[in-house]
């Protein structure tokens, strides 16, 4: 392999590794920006959860109403009720692959 392609091949892997380590997982952002309000379980047992009568995202049934979509826009754009801030939007904090993470890693929450 000449020394060039090596070279190409070292820059292109480093790269792909870096963009990875960037990132943090699911579960790193579900606990930094989601379980204060959502509990770490996502049954929403907290005291905002209560307060904001969030939904328990660990049954089937708030499950199968949760749209993939829907989710990704409430968690970049945020959620309003009333003209009033319920949940605020994470696009400027996330990726679109990491809220896109996150919307996996709430299915992962039901039983």
């Amino acid at each position: 392999m000449k020394t060039t392609t090596k070279i190409a091949l070292s820059t292109l892997a480093l790269t792909l590794v870096t963009g990875v380590a960037l990132a943090a997982p699911a579960a790193e952002n579900w606990d930094n920006n989601c379980a204060s309000c959502h509990g770490a379980d996502g049954k929403a047992q907290t005291k905002t959860g209560k307060k904001l009568k969030i939904r328990d995202y660990t049954t089937a049934a708030v499950q199968a109403e949760l749209k993939d979509d829907a989710m990704l826009k409430a968690i970049a754009d945020g959620v309003k009720v009333d003209g009033k801030e319920k949940m605020k939007g994470y696009k400027d904090e996330l990726s679109a692959d990491e809220i896109k993470d996150l919307v996996a890693h709430i299915r992962t929450l039901k039983p």
